[in-house]
């Protein structure tokens, strides 16, 4: 039998589940590991300036492509709670991250060692499992069996720990030999399928609630086979945005408190009946239940069982992942439709496209310092289909939701239930180490990018490009808005006069400064019409030099952005487009 060191073997094992790719920053107390990558070779390592910063590339890597797991690595103590932020990340949006920590020699964990925490117990509440592993032997079975759990029912993350003696100690282990374990996931029944077909043909104005889970599933194709064949809208979610294109005539928008466009809560408003498919029916998206549960039928499918009936009861609920659910609709949708027992859908689905071609917001504004609505206008302009974007929360990534337009799944790439400012960045980076062929282009407020702008340094070490926006109003500008439920404005404020840029005025932090000084390239904009020349130089840039490119744009101090307590109820701050030219970017030119 081969004989190699436990952090051998733990490495021959990541190659054999697939791992291509690996996210880190080594330490006294993983050394080890890294030898044992460095020998075992055939995993690209990434040097990340955060141990935070690695959790978040290692989110981003496994959010775009189907089948991928993103890998972050750290030392003992503070690397491995460095990384529970990443973890809830991970675990509140269903993505499969494996994160391994050193650990202090299994004698002295418990003897206040150098940098010894129990991150096992600390972790527990944010991954599906979190293991210190105490004998050298166990160590290709608990790797083993954290690939089957990620991959396993709801995905999420791991945490194994490895104490240093763990890792040296040699075992016997046959990397040749070694298999994945199956994965298990829950199938609906066709019993189950034709029950709940039965309450959509009951019903006149139907919608699908598209989430998340379809494309952790990889089945959008067949949520839009299924629309087609039924002839029902489709509302995604902001974690299932990009299941069908947002041109597609079956797309009625997405609703919510701040995410949302006008004609999808009207529509859903409109509605008599919505199965939701890998949703999680969260607060933003829902608003108040009563005004969102009123005289509706609801389906709910979803491959944990727990999640059924956890925000509110519907009428009937399946188990199921999401593929394996839509694999069976569009069979018995199928049969129905051969037998002619689908009712005709055209005039409800026009109807909603009615709507989406009358209640839109508007985005061309010419004012300087320009309004945020058309920075998104122009870069609908400038980003093509074929663009993935990446955000994490704030006005700019609730305005950017709104405004956007998105094609594909795994194109809008964002951090949904953690909502963890600074997670732009690293999530971009590590997408864009992922699929390096298409363009990714990322949106941050002046807060969010602060928070882990240190990570541009490695997309200049590691020759990572991508194009980020960057909205500056020098404000916490979610939070602003906020407080005015509150009758407050405070500690909000970001703005000061730059003793060193003083050309800047109270905007405070110089971007393109800090920016080059981390060997990337960046654009300032002041003015509306330079903001589509500076794109272009973007993308230029980032291709010519192989290095992030910030573009910032330089906004207006306040600019509330549309949202409400109840779907029926969302403010609306600015004007809104009552003729073509106020929205000339939006999906369906605008009925006045």
């Amino acid at each position: 039998m081969p004989r190699m060191t436990a952090a051998r073997a733990a490495v021959e094992i990541l190659k054999r589940e697939g791992v291509t790719n690996a996210f880190g920053v080594p330490g006294a107390a993983i050394n080890p590991f890294y030898k044992a990558l460095q020998q075992g070779g055939g995993i690209d390592h990434t040097l990340a300036r955060h141990v935070e910063g690695a959790s978040h590339m290692a989110e981003g890597y496994t959010r775009a492509n189907p089948g991928n797991i993103g890998v972050c690595i750290g030392t003992s103590g503070p690397a491995g709670t460095d990384m529970i932020t990443g973890l809830y990340s991970a675990i509140g949006d269903s993505i499969p991250i494996l994160c391994i920590t050193g650990q202090a020699p299994t004698a002295v964990i418990h003897k206040e060692d150098f940098q010894a925490v129990d991150i096992a117990s600390i972790a527990k509440p944010v991954t599906k499992a979190a293991t210190t592993v105490l004998e050298a032997a166990q160590v290709p079975g608990v790797f083993q069996q954290a690939f089957h759990l990620m991959r396993s029912g709801r995905p999420g993350p791991v945490l194994i720990d490895l104490p240093i003696d763990v890792q040296l100690t040699e075992i016997e282990f046959d990397p040749e030999t070694y298999a994945p374990l199956p994965v298990y996931k829950p199938f609906a029944t066709r019993p189950q399928v034709e029950k709940a077909l039965s309450l959509l043909l009951a019903s006149e104005r139907p919608l699908i609630v598209a989430g998340g889970g379809i494309i952790n599933a990889d089945a959008s194709d067949l949520l839009v086979e299924f629309a087609e064949l039924t002839g029902t809208p489709v509302i995604p979610t902001l974690m299932g945005w990009g299941t069908i294109a947002d041109d597609h005539e079956l797309n009625a928008g997405m609703v919510g408190l701040q995410t949302s466009h006008r004609y999808g809560n009207a529509t859903f408003l409109e509605s008599d009946f919505v199965i939701g498919i890998g949703n999680r029916w969260a607060n933003r998206h829902t608003g108040g239940l009563d005004v969102y549960t009123k005289d509706r039928t609801f389906v709910h499918v979803d491959i944990e069982p727990t999640q059924i009936g956890k925000i509110f009861a519907p009428d009937y609920g399946i188990v199921s992942d999401a593929r394996a659910a839509l694999e069976l609709f569009v069979e018995v949708a199928k049969e129905l439709k051969a037998e002619g027992r689908l009712p005709d859908r055209s005039e409800w689905a026009a109807s909603a496209q009615e709507r989406k071609a009358t209640l839109q917001r508007r985005t061309h504004f010419d004012n300087v310092p320009m309004k945020p609505q058309r920075v998104y206008e122009e870069m609908n302009k400038a980003f093509g289909p074929e663009t993935r974007y990446v955000t994490t929360i704030g006005l700019s990534q609730i305005a950017g939701a709104q405004m956007l337009h998105v094609y594909k799944p795994r194109h809008w790439i964002n951090c949904g239930q953690a909502g963890p400012l600074g997670w732009t960045i690293p999530a971009a980076l590590g997408v864009a180490t992922a699929d390096p062929e298409t363009p990714v282009v990322a949106l941050s407020g002046d807060y969010d990018f602060q928070f882990m702008l240190e990570e541009l340094a490695v997309g200049a070490q590691h020759r990572i490009p991508y194009v980020h926006v960057l909205v500056n109003n020098a404000y916490l500008g979610l939070i602003r808005q906020a407080q005015r439920n509150l009758d407050i404005n405070f500690q909000v404020n970001l703005e000061f006069e730059n003793i060193n840029s003083p050309e800047l005025g109270v905007y405070g932090v110089d971007h393109v400064k800090v920016v080059e000084g981390l060997g990337c390239k960046a654009i300032r904009v002041t003015e509306p019409d330079q903001l589509l020349p500076a794109f272009e130089e973007a993308k230029k840039l980032a291709a010519e030099y192989r290095v992030p490119v910030v573009v910032e744009a330089i906004l207006e101090r306040v600019t509330n952005i549309s949202m409400g307590v109840q779907i029926d109820g969302v403010n609306e701050w600015e004007d809104l487009a009552t003729e073509p030219g106020h929205a000339p970017t939006s999906i369906k030119p605008l009925k006045a």
